[in-house]
């Protein structure tokens, strides 16, 4: 073990009580766990305390804001951010625990998706590679309001294990978060993207196509077919709610 690599494992919650559980469980390991809650309603932040005794809560400002936020209070070199819905698996926590990190600035980490209790292999979502694991003085977060991304200035690796992900535990859930998404990627996206008749009419069966075929969601049978639906649901409704945006702004 490399005790050098002093790591705080970080993790942003809401309304998380579900899935925060796992998630704590699957990072003792570290030498420290933050969670930054943004004002759950449920049992979030009473479960996270029987796990750490770094909870902070702090309203909501956006996920890049809310992460900037939750790092800023580690007080390790090395950070791992995660989500409440992921896990890290014991063979990678043995990897991170016995590489010698100092060797590079930040580390990939491949994402093992499921959807409805499965693994999913296409859409787009087998090959999904995540900077989770990286020095914080070397490290940016990119601004966006939806899929934010960490930035390494240089000498970026990649670990040999994945962490999972399980974003969607049923259908409810997956269009509750498709509606928020595509509400935060429409006011992204309103003074930068037109919207017409024509692009309603062609982009979302496009997209749908695009991840089923192109992206080989037909791997995946019906899950494949589930998911590059959704795709398409929310292209369709980003350039809905962007429309709506623009006519409440001339009115």
């Amino acid at each position: 073990m490399h005790t050098q690599n002093k790591i705080s494992a970080v993790i942003i919650t809401g309304n998380e009580e579900n899935n925060i559980k796992d998630c704590l469980k699957s990072v003792q390991w570290a030498d420290e766990i933050i969670v930054v809650d943004s004002e759950s309603t449920d049992n979030t932040v009473e479960i996270a305390k029987e796990y750490t005794d770094k909870v902070v809560i702090h309203k909501w400002e956006g996920y890049a804001s809310q992460k900037t936020y939750a790092i800023s209070l580690a007080k390790n070199e090395w950070i791992l951010s995660l989500d409440a819905d992921e896990r890290v698996p014991e063979a990678l926590a043995k990897e991170i625990l016995e590489t010698d990190l100092s060797l590079h600035n930040g580390y990939f980490i491949k994402r093992d998706n499921f959807f409805l209790g499965k693994i999913i292999r296409g859409c787009g979502w087998g090959n999904d590679m995540q900077l989770r694991l990286f020095k914080k003085s070397e490290t940016k977060l990119s601004d966006r309001m939806v899929h934010e991304k960490f930035i390494v200035n240089e000498n970026v690796s990649t670990l040999k294990n994945s962490f999972t992900h399980f974003s969607y535990t049923n259908l409810r859930d997956a269009f509750i978060k498709i509606n928020n998404y595509s509400t935060l990627e429409a006011n992204e996206k309103v003074g930068k993207k037109s919207v017409n008749v024509f692009s309603l009419l062609i982009s979302p069966p496009i997209y749908f196509l695009h991840h089923l075929f192109i992206r080989k969601g037909f791997i995946d049978g019906i899950y494949g077919v589930i998911i590059s639906y959704m795709h398409m649901m929310t292209k369709l409704q980003v350039q809905l709610k962007i429309m709506e945006i623009k006519k409440n702004r001339i009115s």
